[in-house]
C-alpha cells in the first residue's frame, strides 16, 4: 500500500469530515471508497468509446441493419413467434 498525500478543500473537507462521522468511517476510507468509484466508471467510460469507435467503423464498412428489420424483430418479442435477430 502506497501513501499519498492531498489537499483538499475547505468546500469538500467539511462535508467530507461530516459524512465520516455520519457513517462512523475515516476520510481514509470514503476517499478511497470515491476514488474506486471514479476509477471504476472511468473505465465504463472508455469501454463505452471504444465500443463507439468500433461501432462506427462498421458503419463505415456498410455493416448496418435496417431499422424495419430491427423493428420486426423487437415487435416479435412476446409473440410466440419471435423472429431471429437480424443480422448486417
Amino acid at each position: 500500500m502506497s501513501i499519498t498525500s492531498i489537499r483538499i478543500t475547505d468546500d469538500v473537507d467539511k462535508p467530507l469530515d461530516a459524512l465520516s462521522k455520519k457513517l462512523d468511517r475515516s476520510k481514509n476510507y470514503l476517499i478511497n471508497l470515491a476514488i474506486k468509484e471514479f476509477l471504476a466508471r472511468q473505465s465504463v467510460e472508455e469501454s463505452r468509446w471504444e465500443e463507439t469507435l468500433e461501432a462506427l467503423e462498421s458503419i463505415k464498412q456498410g455493416q448496418v441493419i435496417e431499422e424495419g428489420d430491427v423493428n420486426a424483430w423487437l415487435n416479435s418479442w412476446g409473440t410466440g413467434e419471435r423472429k431471429t435477430p437480424p443480422k448486417p
